[in-house]
C-alpha cells in the first residue's frame, strides 16, 4: 500500500552534468513515476526499497536551470526552508573548472555550538569542512564548483553515527559480531541515509554535481588490505552479509551516478534491474562476484570538463592481493585507465582514494614492509611484517612497488606527450590519510614538460588524535625517512626513481581542497574550517595556495 504522500527517503542528488544532459538520482518511500524538468524514470526496487536515475536533457549549455522533483505528479522537492533553489548548472565547453574535492567524512549530524578544536567537540571531531563549504556557497560566498569530488569514506561502516546505532540496536544483539557496525545491505541504507541527510550537505548534494568512488571504511577498516586478510574475514560468519550489503549499496548510493548517459547506456546491470520485480538477488549476486573476482566490475571512470579529464581511481576493488604478485589494479583495469589518460588535456587530474606520494619515510617503510611479508627476511618476519602491515595501515601505493612504479611510467608518457600534446600539469588528488598537503614530482629519466603534483586533503570531519599526529611528524623526518630507505634496500627493493617534495603541509585539519584550471594554468587550495569567534556559523579559512602552472607554461 502506498503512503498517503509521496516523498522522497533521500535526494536529489545531482550527479553527471555536462553540457545540454545531467542524471539525478533519489530514493523514494515507493514505487512511482519521478519528473525532474519534464522528464521521467520509474523506480526501481531492491529489498524493498526504491531508487530512480533520471537522465534530463535537452538543456540549455551554459544555463542555469532551477529544478523540482515531483513523485506521481505532486511536488516533494526543495523543502521551504529558506535555502537557494537548487539547480542544474550546465557547461558550455569552456576551458575554466573548479573541482572541490576531499575524503573522509564521519557522518555524525553537525550542530552548533561550533567549536574551532576538535579536543573541546564533545565527538572529538570539530568542525565538517563540506558542511562548512555548502553553508559558505548557499550564501554565495564562493565561486560556483564544476563537480564534488568524494575521495573515499563517504560512509564509515565501522563507525557509526547515532541514529544508524539506534536502529541497528532494535534489529540485533550488538554483544555478537559485528557489534554496532553496519551488518548488511538494510543497515547500509540507513548509514547512507544518516550520512546525507543533514539539510545543508542535502541542499549542496542536490545542486553540485558529484563523482565519488570508495575507500575502506565504506566497507571495513583496512579492507583488501593483503590476501590474509582477506581469508581471515572470508572464515567469519558474518562477513558475506556485510561485504555484499557494501557493493549493493556502493552501486546503487554511488557507482551509478558517476556513469554519464551514454555509459548509462551501456551498463547491462542498470537496464536488468529496472525490469525485475525486485532486484535484491540479482544486485547481491553481481556483489558477492565483485568481491571474489576483482574484474567483476570496472568502477573506475572519468569525467571531461572542457580540456581537463578527471580519471578517477578505483584502489581497493581492483586489487591482486598475492604475496608473488600484488597489484593496486588489475591488468583489465589498468589497461582501461592507461588508455583513457592519454589524450590532448590542458590537465589530466587522477583522483585515487589512496596518495600515490607519501612522505618519503612512509614510503621507503610500506615498500619494505611488502618485501618482508613477501619472504625477503624469512616466514617469522613475514609473519611479523603482517603485523605491522595491519597495526600501521601499510596499504598506500608504495606498499604495492609495482604498482607505484607502473604509475610513474604511465605519468612519464603522458608528460612527454606520447600520445598527445603533454598537459600542462598532470594532478594526483588523494586522501584517506588525514593529513594535507601538496607536493611537487620530479619524474626523472626523460620526464617531459608537464609539471606533476601530489594533494593530498583529508579528512571532511575526522581529525587524527594528537599522537597520532606526532607519529605521522617521526615518519615524515629525515631521519625516520634514511632509516625506513635503508631498511628497503636490505630487503631487497629497488630505489625510487622519481624525486618529490612537500611544498605545502602536512597539516592535520578538517579541510576541503579546491582546484581551479584556467586555460593552462592552474591553481590548488585548501582550507581548513573552523568556528569564528561571534561568528553565527563556520568558516572555511585558507591553509596551503599554491599555483601549479601559469598560462602558456607547462
Amino acid at each position: 500500500m502506498l503512503p498517503a504522500v509521496p516523498s522522497l527517503v533521500l535526494g536529489p542528488l545531482l550527479r553527471y552534468v555536462g553540457s545540454t544532459t545531467a542524471t539525478v538520482w533519489v530514493e523514494t518511500d515507493g514505487p512511482y513515476e519521478v519528473d525532474v524538468l519534464g522528464h521521467r524514470a520509474r523506480t526501481f526496487s531492491v529489498d524493498g526499497h526504491h531508487y530512480a536515475l533520471v537522465v534530463v536533457d535537452g538543456l540549455e549549455p551554459g544555463s542555469v536551470a532551477p529544478y523540482e522533483v515531483r513523485l506521481d505528479g505532486d511536488v516533494v522537492w526543495p523543502p521551504a526552508d529558506g535555502r537557494p533553489p537548487c539547480a542544474i548548472h550546465t557547461r558550455r565547453g569552456e576551458r575554466q573548472s573548479r573541482l572541490i574535492f576531499g575524503s573522509c567524512r564521519v557522518g555524525a549530524p553537525q550542530r552548533a555550538p561550533y567549536t574551532s578544536s576538535p579536543a573541546e567537540h564533545p565527538l572529538g571531531l570539530g568542525v565538517d569542512a563540506l558542511w562548512a563549504y555548502s553553508r559558505q556557497l548557499q550564501e554565495a560566498a564562493a565561486p560556483w564548483p564544476d563537480a564534488l569530488v568524494l575521495l573515499g569514506d563517504q560512509v564509515y561502516a565501522d563507525e557509526v553515527p547515532p541514529e544508524t546505532a539506534a536502529f541497528i540496536r532494535t534489529r540485533r544483539d550488538i554483544t555478537r559480531p559485528p557489534g554496532p557496525e553496519v551488518a548488511d545491505f538494510e543497515e547500509y541504507t540507513r548509514l547512507y541515509r544518516e550520512s546525507w541527510s543533514d539539510p545543508d550537505i542535502r541542499w549542496l548534494l542536490s545542486t553540485v554535481p558529484s563523482a565519488m568512488i570508495f575507500d575502506d571504511h565504506d566497507v571495513h577498516d583496512d579492507w583488501n588490505i593483503s590476501q590474509r586478510w582477506v581469508e581471515e574475514m572470508r572464515a567469519l560468519p558474518w562477513w558475506e552479509a556485510r561485504i555484499t550489503g557494501a557493493f549493493m549499496s556502493y552501486w546503487l548510493y554511488q557507482h551509478l551516478g558517476n556513469l554519464s548517459p551514454p555509459e548509462l547506456a551501456e551498463e547491462e546491470l542498470f537496464r536488468l534491474v529496472q525490469t525485475d520485480g525486485d532486484a535484491g538477488a540479482r544486485l547481491r549476486a553481481f556483489a558477492l562476484r565483485c568481491d571474489r573476482e576483482s574484474a567483476a566490475s570496472r568502477w573506475a571512470y572519468y569525467r571531461d570538463f572542457g580540456r581537463a579529464r578527471l580519471l578517477v581511481i578505483d584502489s581497493r576493488a581492483a586489487r591482486v592481493l598475492d604475496d608473488e604478485r600484488r597489484d593496486m589494479i588489475d591488468d583489465e583495469e589498468w589497461d582501461w585507465i592507461a588508455e583513457h589518460s592519454r589524450g590532448s588535456f590542458d590537465h589530466l587530474v587522477v583522483a585515487s582514494t589512496l596518495p600515490v606520494f607519501m612522505s618519503h619515510g612512509i614510503h621507503h617503510l610500506e615498500a619494505w614492509n611488502e618485501a618482508v611479508c613477501a619472504g625477503a627476511w624469512g616466514r617469522p618476519a613475514a609473519r611479523l611484517g603482517e603485523w605491522v602491515r595491519r597495526r600501521f595501515d601499510l596499504e598506500h601505493w608504495p606498499a604495492f612497488h609495482d604498482s607505484f612504479e607502473r604509475v610513474v611510467e604511465l605519468l612519464r608518457s603522458v608528460s612527454r606527450g606520447t600520445s598527445g600534446e603533454p598537459p600542462a600539469t598532470i594532478t594526483l588528488l588523494g586522501g584517506d590519510v588525514h593529513t594535507a598537503y601538496v607536493a611537487e614530482i620530479l619524474l626523472g629519466q626523460d620526464e617531459g614538460s608537464s609539471r606533476v603534483y601530489q594533494i593530498v586533503c583529508s579528512p571532511f570531519r575526522n581529525p587524527l588524535t594528537p599522537l597520532q599526529r606526532r607519529v605521522v611528524r617521526l615518519t615524515g623526518s629525515r631521519a625516520a625517512a634514511g632509516l625506513f630507505a635503508r631498511l628497503a634496500r636490505a630487503s631487497g627493493v629497488a630505489p625510487s626513481t622519481p624525486r618529490w617534495r612537500f611544498v605545502r603541509g602536512p597539516t592535520f585539519d578538517n579541510s576541503i581542497g579546491e582546484l581551479e584550471l584556467d586555460g593552462r594554468a592552474a591553481r590548488a587550495t585548501i582550507r581548513r574550517a573552523a568556528a569564528t569567534p561571534g561568528e553565527p556559523g563556520p568558516s572555511l579559512e585558507t591553509l596551503h595556495h599554491c599555483t601549479l602552472s601559469q598560462d602558456g607554461t607547462g
